[in-house]
């Protein structure tokens, strides 16, 4: 069966409705009211069932804290009823909260205000 002209022509018909980008394109500014992601926070909370040398051990041996800071977080933790143990993105925060739970330790995460 031989084609047709129209269907030897087919490659030019494929430009039939197709846009073409523009080389240049139009930058529009932000309103400024967007706030940047601020810093999350991890909290390690008092609870009734932890001694406060395991704590201290749980702050020197997942962050790698100094003794000395180890235990003034812990100090916090006893006496303020919590503590804020580490900073950044959501997803650290995500992390550090599991591993201090898996570590039996009361700890949330929260967007820092």
């Amino acid at each position: 069966m031989e084609l047709g002209p129209q269907l030897r022509a087919a490659p030019a018909a494929y430009s039939w409705g197709v846009s073409i980008a523009p080389v240049e394109q139009e930058v529009t500014e932000s309103s400024g009211d967007l706030a940047p992601d601020v810093p999350w926070i991890t909290l390690v909370w008092n609870d009734p069932v932890n001694l406060m040398s395991y704590v201290t051990y749980v702050f020197q041996s997942y962050f790698g804290y100094s003794r000395e800071k180890a235990e003034k977080l812990m100090m916090d933790v006893h006496t303020k009823g919590r503590a804020v143990v580490s900073t950044g993105p959501r997803e650290k925060m995500e992390i550090d909260t599991e591993a201090l739970q898996g570590f039996g330790l009361w700890a949330t995460f929260q967007k820092d205000h």
